[in-house]
């Protein structure tokens, strides 16, 4: 009886040391993603400056650079970037927050949703005035 007792309760701790260490990359993840957002969103140290001319500003291939290239395409991408953080940061600090992860999971999902239809527009109408 005690040895079953204590080979449950390895499995039960095993499986937690495992979960957390999952819950900590989600949540380094969505920290990084995150930071890495709000640089690009507020320029910080010209790094929105930076990808737009040396990335979104160039051709890809066949296509010419669309909506991304422009400062307005930019910022919505830019608020893409960090909303994909929210959904991870939600996602983790719901393993001990339920409320606080379930509020940044919302906002994250709700930033993502609305603002990849404003990207999908401006895609359109980019591709649209190039004709």
């Amino acid at each position: 009886m005690m040895q079953k007792f204590r080979t449950k309760a390895c499995f039960v701790v095993t499986a937690t040391v495992k979960m957390l260490g999952i819950v900590n990359a989600v949540l380094v993840t969505g920290i990084l993603i995150s930071v890495a957002g709000v640089v690009l969103l507020v320029n910080l140290g010209g790094a929105a400056d930076y990808v737009m001319r040396h990335l979104t500003s160039r051709s890809l291939g066949t296509l010419p650079p669309g909506f991304a290239a422009s400062k307005q395409g930019f910022q919505v991408y830019a608020v893409i970037v960090l909303g994909i953080g929210l959904v991870f940061l939600g996602l983790g600090v719901a393993a001990s927050a339920v409320t606080a992860g379930v509020v940044l999971l919302g906002v994250g999902l709700a930033g993502f949703a609305i603002m990849s239809l404003l990207a999908i527009r401006g895609e359109v109408a980019t591709s649209r005035r190039g004709r």
